[in-house]
């Protein structure tokens, strides 16, 4: 299967390298420099994985990465839609787009582009960590769930469940993407804009009263949301559900505080903020989800002054 994958983030590289060891993979970045450095020397990983090289072909031209089966999506939500653009040359009548983003309406964002029959949706809990410019650390193992959101199950969409199974990224199906993606996103609401703000790896959010008062406080605003939109959650106890992810992933520092690190803007508006917005349409009262938004906003708005 020829596979060109968007983004040489933590979860674009780690993707790249593993399917790179039994299929035609293609990078596509826009940046210039970082496309050539990782041409030149593969993607490095450490971590639950190993420590091994992969050589895996980076490129700024999407034309070279013509006649692909499948396009992954692993930019930042707020660039879906430039980058969704800049491949929708080489999008033909068989090629699907997977997205495996963070938050909600991603889904939508390029649909509205290329049309849903082509559009994926896709939640996975593999744990990653960009230390560098095609360099990695897995930082912990984890099922990549892939599914259409009309429900279908066409025999392409199996194969890339088999593509991903062979490359040890353990993969099913789902004719539930929109549960699975609103699961995944409650667990981002509770556990992300905390960990920016405090600067804290995942499991000691559990381990302060405060921070884990104000984790479950965001997690039941999101839940109410999800229960009046008739959406069901793959999990019964959403609290207890939030954390044992903590708890699973104790060691890693999540996507949002690795972006406020290195003073980059953040998914909020995908995330805490998605939350927001739905309440406020809803009626239903989303006091933390807003008060957490503000915050790293203030956060990404006052990186060239803030005290360190």
């Amino acid at each position: 299967m020829k596979i060109a994958i968007v983004g040489p983030g933590a979860m674009g590289c780690l993707f790249a390298a593993h399917l790179s060891k039994k299929e035609d993979v293609v990078l596509i970045d826009k940046n210039e420099q970082r496309a050539k450095f990782i041409n030149q020397n593969g993607i490095k990983l450490e971590g639950v994985s190993g420590n091994w090289q992969a050589k895996v072909k980076a490129t700024t031209d999407p034309a070279e990465a013509e006649n692909v089966e499948l396009i992954i999506i692993c930019v930042k939500a707020y660039d879906t839609k430039d980058a969704v653009k800049m491949i929708k040359n080489i999008i033909k009548e068989d090629t699907l787009v997977l997205t495996l983003q963070n938050g909600v309406g991603n889904i939508e964002i390029i649909s509205e582009i290329i049309g849903y029959d082509k559009v994926l949706g896709g939640v996975t809990n593999q744990g990653a960590t960009l230390l560098g410019d095609g360099h990695i650390r897995h930082a912990g193992k984890g099922e990549t769930v892939i599914g259409r959101i009309d429900g279908k199950i066409p025999v392409q969409l199996r194969d890339i469940r088999e593509a991903f199974n062979k490359t040890n990224l353990e993969t099913r199906i789902s004719r539930d993407i929109k549960g699975l993606l609103w699961s995944k996103l409650i667990i981002n609401v509770g556990i992300n804009a905390l960990t920016a703000i405090t600067r804290l790896k995942n499991g000691k959010l559990i381990e302060f009263e405060g921070t884990r008062q104000i984790l479950r406080a965001a997690v039941t605003e999101a839940v109410k949301i999800a229960k009046r939109k008739r959406i069901k959650l793959i999990y019964d106890d959403p609290l207890a559900k939030v954390e044992a992810v903590c708890e699973a992933t104790s060691a890693n520092i999540s996507s949002m505080l690795q972006d406020v690190l290195r003073k980059k803007k953040t998914e909020i508006d995908f995330i805490n903020n998605a939350i927001v917005r739905e309440g406020e349409s809803l009626g239903i009262p989303v006091t933390i989800n807003s008060a957490l938004v503000d915050l790293v906003q203030t956060i990404e708005s006052s990186y060239g002054i803030r005290v360190e």
